[in-house]
């Protein structure tokens, strides 16, 4: 995990206050990039040599589009992470945090229902109910046909599509009627196991309370269990 915690806030209102750890591997993005920030890395990429210049401009490009549509969600945070797949190739991945309003109603009560409206509701067909150091928390996963980035064979109508991995761990924030949501997106369907882990181990960090508070009054070791002690995990 991380030494470095993250602090988020949100868009909509009240608006819940949350800090929370990214996994080891994971960047975070800067969803809110002011004009001199882009001016200075599209620059830094002109003056890249010829041979680096075309990939690094791609990945720019990307990080705009990207950064134009989480804006129009309530996403407060979104980290990409890259890791070895064990095949001597890369892993991506990608993780977000999002603050839902749940229009003043009990966001507990909203969440059991839907738990409720799924007979035997597990994570695969429905949601699960999971303890997490800020109380409960609902976790859902899905395989889902999605569209793919690359050009499609010759011949194929329409763009490419894949298909990927998708976990969502939701937490109820009563303070405000808050859902808060953790969501890993990836591709490599097959590490499904490995990044359930790393979605729970970040959900598990999540407070709603300033962590930095109890270690900056000296109150002795992390308690067992603990939110802190969730944020010294190092679960990949």
């Amino acid at each position: 995990m991380n030494t470095r915690l993250g602090v988020a806030n949100t868009d909509t209102g009240p608006r819940p206050q949350f800090w929370y750890g990214l996994p080891r591997g994971y960047l975070e993005l800067d969803l809110n990039p002011t004009e001199e920030g882009v001016a200075e890395l599209a620059r830094q990429i002109s003056a890249l040599p010829e041979e680096a210049r075309d990939r690094a401009d791609e990945t720019f490009r990307l990080y705009a589009m990207t950064v134009l549509l989480l804006q129009k969600q309530p996403v407060a945070v979104c980290a990409l992470g890259m890791h070895p797949d064990g095949n001597g190739k890369a892993s991506l991945s990608v993780l977000t945090i999002s603050a839902f309003p749940s229009g003043g109603v009990n966001p507990k009560r909203v969440l059991a229902g839907m738990v409720g409206g799924h007979a035997g509701g597990n994570a695969s067909n429905g949601m699960q109910p999971i303890e997490l150091p800020v109380g409960i928390g609902f976790l859902t996963e899905q395989v889902r046909r999605t569209v793919a980035p690359g050009v499609p064979p010759e011949g194929q109508e329409g763009p490419l599509e894949g298909s990927v991995w998708q976990g969502t761990v939701a937490v109820p924030e009563p303070r405000t009627s808050s859902i808060i949501t953790v969501q890993l997106v990836t591709s490599s369907v097959e590490l499904a196991d490995d990044y359930r882990s790393v979605l729970l181990g970040t959900a598990r960090t999540l407070t709603f309370t300033d962590p930095t508070a109890e270690a900056d009054q000296g109150t002795g070791p992390v308690t067992p269990g603990s939110a802190a002690e969730a944020m010294q995990s190092d679960f990949g």
